[in-house]
């Protein structure tokens, strides 16, 4: 199976399914591995999430050592190989749609493609991979300097946040990674409903980027915006990928749309809004970079649906487990892990390409 690679420079390969071993093999630069990413993505913390218990535990089994000068983990420059072990599978969940394909989900076309797959769990297409992920992305924060990288949940379902009540402090505090303290409480009783019917829901995500040098990106076929939305698309039950206003800005007229732009007491343009989310032209502003992404419901559902088997056979499905009753809450996380990656992989092509940027203002004709 190909394609288990991104990034150019800041490249990040990953293996194992969700009832194998998981691992994540990061090369070729700096890293420091922080605990706080993977929690917020592991399972098993509140009864809106599935409830297997993983600990995500992360080993380093290359590329640090133990700098004996000042105590400090450091990197030697050797790619860095962490390892995430799954030890809550249980595969007789799946026993009963080994041979079923749910529909909304990729078993039938990794059976078309390859003419087999894993059943237990969706293998290489089950949303336990992204573990490794928040892992890399983890290691790409601290390679951009001063680089923020923030994500909440912003819409459930129909339901959209009250952006006036907009709190980044908030997001931590509820299981939904929601702004919105409000909103938070609803979606706690209309997601019990959803559970407890045994259905799913989507939701959409949005990540804002912030300390992100200008000049990010290059023209036509390696714009940023263009490998955020493949990254992000990447994720396991994205539809959608928008950046900035997004498809709002076809509903705008261009006095509207247009980001006007001063300048700024530090000498630096100024930009007075920020519809293009940080981008324009593929190359970042220097702006905050604001992508949303819509991640669909769960396919794998207590609500029998009409599907085929293996053999051509019509038939029903019902699907038991445990399963996220939305997804998107525990995308929050793998969202911002794959912009962190882009953003160092740019972030380094930017530096060997063009090193230091050149001085502006220009000196006037």
């Amino acid at each position: 199976m190909s394609f288990n690679t991104f990034g150019l420079l800041f490249r990040v390969t990953t293996f194992g399914e969700s009832y194998q071993q998981l691992s994540v093999r990061v090369g070729e630069w700096y890293a420091s591995l922080r605990r706080t990413f993977l929690d917020k993505r592991r399972p098993g913390q509140s009864r809106f999430t599935s409830q297997r218990r993983e600990p995500d535990s992360v080993r380093i089994l290359s590329g640090v050592l133990e700098d004996e000068a000042s105590g400090r983990e450091v990197t030697t420059g050797a790619p860095i190989a962490l390892v995430i072990e799954n030890v809550d599978q249980r595969s007789k969940d799946y026993s009963e749609i080994r041979d079923l394909y749910r529909p909304g989900h990729a078993d039938i076309t990794y059976d078309l493609k390859y003419g087999l797959r894993d059943h237990r769990g969706g293998g290489r297409a089950s949303a336990r991979e992204t573990a490794s992920r928040v892992a890399a992305g983890a290691i790409a924060r601290k390679i951009v300097p001063g680089l923020s990288v923030r994500g909440a949940l912003v819409q459930m379902g129909s339901h959209r946040i009250e952006r006036a009540r907009w709190d980044w402090n908030e997001v931590d505090r509820n299981p939904f990674f929601c702004p919105d303290a409000k909103q938070a409480e609803f979606f706690a009783d209309y997601l019990d409903g959803v559970r407890k019917q045994g259905s799913s829901v989507g939701a959409v995500i949005e990540v804002v980027a912030e300390g992100v040098p200008a000049g990010l990106g290059a023209p036509v076929y390696g714009k940023l915006d263009a490998d955020l939305a493949a990254a992000l698309m990447g994720i396991n039950a994205v539809k959608g990928v928008e950046i900035g206003d997004g498809f709002l800005a076809a509903e705008l007229s261009g006095e509207e749309n247009a980001d006007e732009i001063r300048m700024g007491n530090d000498g630096r343009p100024r930009f007075l809004s920020n519809h293009a989310g940080g981008i324009l032209g593929g190359i970042s502003t220097g702006q905050p970079i604001v992508a949303r992404f819509a991640v669909k419901p769960t396919s794998s559902i207590l609500t029998p649906r009409r599907t085929v088997d293996r053999y051509g056979r019509e038939t029903e499905i019902v699907t038991k487990g445990r399963h996220d009753p939305c997804v998107g809450i525990r995308a929050v996380p793998i969202g911002e892990a794959m912009v962190a990656c882009v953003i160092a992989d740019h972030y380094l092509r930017h530096r060997g390409q063009v090193g230091e940027p050149p001085p502006w203002p220009f000196p006037a004709r």
